[in-house]
């Protein structure tokens, strides 16, 4: 998909069409997932600083993601690879691999090259987005010619023309080239594809190791003979996040990774698993990152036994000086739940036992002749990410351009909709509330 992030919300946001749109954490520290191609023309691109792009262009429209909008449009476009062939191998959110041979739907060039075009006029007409396709013999070949065909196109590389192809291109084009052995290439005279196959095995596994030496080697030949998988375990289930300013309450540091703890085993359940073993991730003030694990007796997805063992990790952990990111997440997964012992141990200590209980300090005891006492009413500020869905009573279905000193300004529009006007109003006017994202086609 080309600029996925961003371009759906260009989709779904008739009024920052043809603009320049960044989506990501908006916070100090927050990073850029995806910047439209407008904004590319900028100097922004993925990953970068968010305090960066602002600075490199300052009147683009800045958004938080919607996750769940992005999953939605996905599974449409994944439905589609997987009516072409069983073999899918999704990448992430926006990218998969298919196998077309194996759904029978291509045999040759031209019937490849047919399939191809379909199938992006197909991603068109159901989600409104354009996407790139990439034709070849091999994966590594196929990723290679999606990003050249970006955006909104086609690119077949025939057989017998891969070598001719690669040749000249820099030598982080080939996959697992990063920064560091693109900089140890360079230092050794090597700048392109062409350069590493004449380098020759023996060099390059001098220069990088036996393992990555070898496939390096092999890829700058054009050989790749790894096959689309359909179906990738999942490993690990974890959630993070990243704080605008560190924290130093000790308190407060508990109370985020017991609700980091609870979106986790959200994400577990969701995904129709259990996990054995527990992993707590600090960053500290001075960039050091820690992790601390402790595996279960038995794989779990109980709320309340994630929250412990995350407590107990965060307990060896010293933040005094600190906290910038935490995490928490499960490995040792597996698709049913043992019962646990701690689950089992907290139920019985919730049993009744006819013994008087000591209440905690600012909590109060319900028992059979107590009635439930009512927490005072504290009025909870409402948060407005930009970006997001809101529907006035009123005005009807827009987003929210902005929000500060009490007032929340947004735009009344739909996917479907001319670009619509911009109200301000009080941060918690009783008429204005949160809304799910409308469908890109089809919808009001």
């Amino acid at each position: 998909m080309d600029a996925f992030y961003a371009s759906a919300e260009q989709a779904a946001k008739p009024s920052l069409r043809g603009k320049a749109v960044v989506v990501g954490g908006l916070g100090p520290r927050g990073v850029v997932a995806t910047a439209s191609y407008e904004a590319r023309l900028f100097g922004v691109h993925s990953a970068m600083p968010m305090g960066q792009a602002r600075r490199l262009a300052p009147n683009a429209a800045y958004l938080v993601p919607r996750f769940g909008l992005y999953r939605e449009i996905s599974e449409q476009v994944m439905g589609l690879l997987r009516e072409l062939s069983p073999l899918v191998e999704p990448l992430s959110l926006d990218e998969a691999f298919v196998d077309l041979e194996a759904g029978g739907v291509a045999d040759d060039e031209a019937s490849a090259r047919a399939v191809g075009e379909r199938l992006r006029a197909d991603i068109k007409a159901v989600t409104a987005l354009t996407g790139s396709v990439g034709l070849a013999v091999s994966k590594m070949l196929a990723k290679i010619a999606s990003e050249q065909a970006k955006p909104d196109g086609l690119v077949l590389i025939a057989p017998g023309t891969e070598r001719a192809l690669l040749g000249p291109m820099p030598v982080r084009t080939l996959p697992g080239v990063g920064p560091a052995t693109g900089d140890h290439l360079r230092r050794a005279g090597i700048t392109t594809v062409e350069e590493i196959a004449e380098a020759g095995e023996d060099e390059l596994v001098r220069l990088l190791g036996k393992a990555h030496g070898v496939s390096l080697y092999a890829m700058a030949l054009a050989h790749d003979e790894r096959p689309v998988v359909a179906e990738r375990d999942t490993k690990s289930v974890s959630v993070e996040d990243t704080y605008d300013v560190d924290i130093h309450d000790r308190v407060r540091v508990r109370a985020e990774v017991a609700r980091l703890a609870d979106r986790c085993v959200q994400r577990l359940r969701a995904a129709g698993h259990s996990g054995r073993t527990i992993v707590l991730k600090v960053r500290r003030f001075d960039f050091s990152t820690l992790t601390r694990s402790e595996t279960l007796r038995g794989p779990t997805d109980d709320p309340g036994v994630v929250r412990e063992a995350a407590a107990r990790l965060l307990e060896s952990v010293d933040t005094t000086g600190g906290v910038r990111l935490l995490g928490v997440g499960v490995t040792g997964l597996a698709d049913y739940t043992q019962e646990d012992l701690f689950a089992q141990a907290a139920e019985a200590a919730a049993e009744p036992t006819g013994e008087p209980v000591e209440p905690v300090a600012g909590e109060a005891v319900i028992g059979p002749e107590t009635e439930p006492a009512e927490a005072p009413e504290t009025p909870v500020e409402r948060r407005w990410a930009a970006g997001h869905d809101v529907r006035h009573a009123e005005y009807g279905h827009g987003w929210v351009q902005g929000s500060g000193l009490g007032r929340v300004t947004v735009r009344f529009e739909t996917p479907q909709s001319p670009p619509g006007r911009v109200r301000t109003f009080r941060t918690d006017d009783p008429k204005l509330e949160p809304a799910e994202p409308l469908p890109l086609v089809g919808g009001e």
